[in-house]
């Protein structure tokens, strides 16, 4: 039972990457300044997107590019972040991140090449994971049969993964993501469908191959934000055998709804991505909205003025206990990792904080700093967890 002894990771998401070029000149910039400062081995937990993924089918030799960057920045990669198919960074995002979802096999081809470029890019003898969509968004997936299409296509993954494993004797697992307002949201909707996803892989003569390949990534504040008790949620997906392939170290936003705390949350309304918002009232009840807005916060609705607790998925420093008179999720992320320590197995574990260009500007200083405060304060968090055991 232990913590990952892999070095720690961060998503770099949080940059720009629509082409190669970008992706290389993000790693330069950021990734490898960050590393320096930080002082300890780091990993790149790569995003790229569908046309970058594009560019280096289609010229293999990009990959030895990528390589060779990773290599001359002392940094390694074990994960790629394969959620955000197109530009995670135009001007509008939202519910358009979700897409294409499971049932299309645009989805399916894409995760399927991501596994075949981090084959080209592990360290000898590590496992890689992938992070990606939770089936898809549930406002845009109310139709008939498309658990079932989802399914089909993940069993055609597992297989693809088995082939690859064969191939190569390098390990890639799916890591499916949990998140707010998504097909696959709570910690008992996922059991659900990996029951569902068992029975269909039985069916079909694949449950070894779907059970060593297809899993879950935990979000922390994604399951935080739901207001569940993270600890028995990972010890639930423990006890029913859906194995935690990666581990996103994420905090979001939470508040008493007083004016003064409303007054500051306004300042996080933005227009690029989704910020899913639940309300907890003072007997326990939870009411959500698809997507913060101004109004919200000037005048809430009933529900939500009422309520005495409010947590928005709104990834901030996971460095940080407040944020002002906004509170984080430090607290859930701590007791998150102190149960993950006790699993049989170590996920990979990946600070993913993909919202710094859309901070206030009072709240964040520059990248490389700020980036470097959350790895630091994460190993810190680690290393008391394991002198506690």
């Amino acid at each position: 039972m232990s913590i990952s002894s892999l070095p720690l990771s961060y998503c770099t998401n949080v940059h720009p990457g629509v082409t190669v070029e970008e992706v290389v000149t993000g790693l330069q910039r950021y990734t490898v300044p960050v590393g320096q400062a930080f002082g300890a081995p780091l990993a790149a937990g790569l995003w790229l997107s569908q046309p970058v993924i594009a560019e280096l089918v289609a010229n293999p030799s990009q990959i030895g590019r990528l390589r060779e960057t990773l290599a001359a920045g002392k940094l390694v990669t074990y994960t790629l972040n394969a959620f955000p198919y197109g530009d995670f960074h135009s001007e509008r995002v939202k519910e358009q991140v979700y897409l294409p979802d499971w049932t299309h096999p645009s989805r399916l081809e894409y995760t399927r090449n991501c596994a075949r470029v981090l084959c080209q890019l592990l360290p000898v003898g590590i496992e890689g994971t992938l992070s990606t969509v939770p089936l898809g968004f549930k406002a845009l997936s109310d139709r008939p049969g498309f658990q079932a299409d989802c399914i089909a296509n993940l069993i055609c993954l597992a297989r693809s993964l088995d082939e690859m494993h064969d191939d190569t004797g390098q390990v890639i697992r799916l890591a499916i993501e949990p998140e707010p307002l998504c097909v696959l949201e709570t910690t008992g909707e996922t059991v659900q469908f990996f029951t569902d996803l068992r029975t269909a892989a039985i069916a079909a003569g694949a449950r070894e191959v779907v059970e060593r390949h297809i899993g879950v990534c935990y979000d922390v504040c994604h399951q935080a934000v739901e207001f569940e008790d993270v600890a028995a949620s990972v010890h639930q997906l423990e006890d029913v055998g859906i194995r935690i392939n990666k581990v996103h170290i994420t905090c979001a936003i939470e508040l008493p709804p007083t004016r003064e705390a409303l007054d500051a949350l306004v300042q996080y309304v933005e227009p690029r991505y989704l910020h899913q918002t639940f309300a907890r009232s003072r007997e326990g009840r939870v009411a959500s909205i698809p997507d913060l807005n101004r109004e919200h916060c000037v005048n809430p609705p009933a529900e939500f003025a009422d309520a005495d607790l409010w947590r928005v998925h709104y990834h901030v420093p996971v460095d940080a206990e407040a944020i002002g008179p906004l509170r984080t999720t430090r607290g859930d992320l701590q007791q998150a990792l102190e149960q993950v320590q006790k699993l049989t197995y170590a996920p990979h574990l990946e600070v993913e904080t993909y919202t710094w260009g859309v901070l206030p500007s009072g709240e964040k200083p520059d990248l490389v700093t700020g980036l470097t405060r959350e790895l630091q304060a994460t190993r810190t968090l680690l290393g008391s967890l394991a002198s506690s055991r």
